[in-house]
């Protein structure tokens, strides 16, 4: 392997990095990735056959074709269909006074040449005759956005290159607006095309200089509003604009104030007027309601009134407005929720009605019901139409499992106690013919960043692994949302060593209290989970068997020392800026590369990488890969390193089939490191 004399110095530390020259890419970075590849792929030979095996077991547990729940719209009701055999799913719609569906976009004659295909949006606009849709075709979050005419089915000449995520229409269809971002990757614009025009000739409407910050836009449901908003990690500042004349706003809804975030949503009251719910953190850990004048050009909305305190135990997620009522989006227990309650007490003074699951798409103002998707890790999907007015719940859709039988697997919740005592909940997923005796191997998934939560849903693939006698555990670690703020903020920042101390809690507790064997747990996790598994696998490579590091942020004080890197900036205030000397010293004492695990001990391990990732630079997991092969030789052979070189995405391939074969190959790696046949 190829190293090149580098020695970082920050503070007065010298760190070594032999492999710095992989940062700049490159022919010699992207000839070491060939080779690193053909590698993979001579090693897995031997697996291919067990790996086929899966894929055919997950594949055979997808419906040949299926459909989506519908949603409707004034003129038609849509939805996904995916046609036998096909990778991805068409958007169809019919009218809603009944009759076929017609195909508003055929996605899959979109990805008829492309190794790859991500939609970014798909926009239908307020009078249903026109589609804003965006592709990429690469994998590396570039969307182009184009514009369909649903009436005849063609695409307009108008085609924007460059955009990112979200968008939304004017109310009378004819203008719409999309978020560009920089060369960092980070949505800084907001602009405003009007149908039929030239491209060259968009509007400006908003831009963002603080590189700490990203923007996005929406409609609102009322279809009054246009929604912007820049966010950071600890700070917001929302606008709106009129959505009926869009040369009127942006107005702010509330400034910027550090350290405060803030959502809006706007409503229509029964005398005529109308306002915005805005949840926020301000004052309130677990966020409020608050409601606020809509601003104009003589109006602002600095004046909030509370209208919901803080609970906290219920994290206040989201609030949706209907014309008959308010739905509130919360956790608690670990679980998300749907909380009912009048326009008119929004407190909940009187009482709400609670419903598991969350709102499917973004039904209309006057929906007199909601179609609400519930599911579970070991359940296919179940979609329940909930009647705002009565509150009777009416099953309108189940997602198709062929040959599954729910009933042959369990779900149980433990929780187990970290280094500082705190108890550490995890969910653990068995066939009901695998005990919990401490005989059956283990594989433990964890992510625990940003807040976020991998909510329960289906996964074709996973049975393949229970059915051979492996106990899957998803560790909620602190970082994660699924216990509030809260629990995300005691792992973040100076307290990330929480998240890493909590996973090994989890499989630390499972071998201790005898419900696997203690020599066959494996660990996996993706991102921000890769570097948890970087984490643990350098802070307790005796615990486990394997480790799977999918596309791993491990190279973190280097990283977040180089500004120029997508998502550095940004992620200051989810990490640290190693620029202060405590962050350098918190971020340094866990970050991967810089703490190889002592040669001898170390699991196996899978790591992957994409070249076209732009969340995680692919030289992050080719540095760290190479490090760890120069500093335990004899165990470089038991390091495997699968790299896309081609096409591909942060999260691996597209399609419904693609991604369940990648599945399959790493379960057959997870599998033959485990001991299972």
């Amino acid at each position: 392997m190829t190293q090149t004399p580098h020695v970082h110095r920050e503070h007065g530390v010298e760190r070594p990095d032999p492999y710095a020259w992989m940062a700049a890419g490159g022919d010699a970075l992207l000839d070491h990735l060939a080779t690193e590849r053909a590698a993979y792929d001579a090693a897995t030979a031997r697996l291919r056959p067990l790996a086929e095996t899966l894929r055919a077991e997950m594949v055979a547990r997808v419906p040949a074709s299926e459909i989506s729940p519908r949603w409707a719209r004034a003129r038609y009701s849509y939805a996904l269909r995916t046609r036998a055999g096909a990778e991805y799913a068409d958007l169809v719609r019919a009218p809603a006074e009944g009759g076929p569906d017609e195909v508003a976009l055929d996605v899959v004659a979109l990805a008829a040449d492309a190794a790859y295909l991500e939609l970014g949006v798909t926009v239908v606009s307020p009078d249903e005759d026109l589609l804003a849709y965006s592709v990429d075709l690469d994998g590396d979050e570039v969307y182009e956005l184009r514009f369909r005419d649903l009436r005849t089915g063609l695409d307009l000449e108008e085609v924007v290159p460059r955009s990112y995520y979200s968008g939304a229409w004017s109310a009378d269809s004819a203008w719409f607006f999309y978020t560009v971002h920089d060369d960092a990757y980070r949505p800084h614009q907001v602009w405003r095309h009007r149908v039929g025009t030239p491209v060259a000739g968009d509007v400006l409407v908003l831009e963002e200089p603080d590189e700490r910050f990203e923007v996005q836009v929406r409609g609102t449901r009322t279809g009054d509003l246009v929604v912007l908003w820049s966010e950071s990690n600890t700070t917001s500042e929302c606008w709106v604009v009129d959505a009926r004349d869009v040369t009127r706003g942006p107005w702010s809804v509330g400034g910027r104030r550090d350290g405060v975030r803030y959502h809006a949503e706007h409503r229509r009251l029964p005398d005529g007027s109308s306002d915005l719910l805005v949840v926020t953190d301000d004052d309130a850990v677990e966020s409020r309601l608050m409601v606020a004048p809509v601003p104009d050009d003589d109006q602002d909305a600095t004046s909030w009134i509370e209208a919901r305190p803080e609970s906290r135990s219920q994290h206040l997620l989201r609030a949706d407005a209907f014309s008959s009522c308010v739905l509130l989006a919360v956790r608690e227990d670990g679980e998300h929720r749907l909380v009912q309650v009048p326009h008119d007490d929004l407190a909940g003074t009187r009482g709400s009605t609670e419903l598991e699951g969350d709102l499917l798409r973004s039904p209309r103002y006057d929906a007199a019901a909601v179609t609400v998707l519930q599911e579970s890790w070991l359940r296919p999907g179940v979609a329940v139409s909930d009647d705002l007015g009565s509150g009777l719940l009416d099953r309108v859709w189940e997602e198709e499992a062929p040959g599954y039988d729910a009933s042959a697997y369990l779900t149980e919740r433990r929780s187990f106690p970290s280094a500082d005592g705190t108890a550490v909940p995890a969910t653990i997923l068995r066939h009901r013919d695998t005990p919990l005796d401490g005989t059956a191997p283990a594989l433990v998934y964890g992510y625990g960043s940003y807040g976020a939560v991998d909510e329960p849903a289906w996964d074709p693939a996973l049975p393949s692994l229970l059915d051979r006698g492996v106990v899957y555990v998803y560790a909620h670690n602190r970082g994660g949302g699924e216990l509030g703020q809260r629990w995300y903020l005691d792992g973040k920042l100076s307290h990330k060593q929480h998240t890493f101390d909590d996973h090994v809690a989890v499989a630390d507790g499972l071998a201790r209290d005898g419900l696997v064997d203690p020599d066959r747990i494996a660990t996996r996790g993706l991102s921000a989970g890769g570097l948890l598994q970087g984490a643990v696998f350098s802070q307790r490579p005796d615990r486990w068997r394997a480790v799977v590091a999918e596309v791993p942020f491990v190279d973190v004080v280097t990283t977040m020392f180089d500004a120029s890197i997508p998502l550095t900036i940004t992620e200051w205030d989810e990490w640290g800026d190693p620029r202060r000397r405590a962050d350098f010293d918190w971020m340094l004492a866990y970050s991967p590369y810089d703490n190889p695990p002592p040669a001898g001990s170390r699991p196996d391990l899978l790591v992957t990488g994409a070249v076209h990732d732009p969340r995680v630079m692919v030289h992050e997991p080719a540095k760290w890969v190479a490090r760890l092969r120069e500093t335990d030789p004899e165990w470089s052979p038991r390091c495997l390193f699968r790299v896309e070189t081609g096409a591909g995405a942060h999260t691996g391939p597209s399609g419904r089939f693609g991604h369940l074969a990648y599945e399959a190959e790493v379960y057959a790696w997870v599998l033959d490191r485990l001991g299972v046949s």
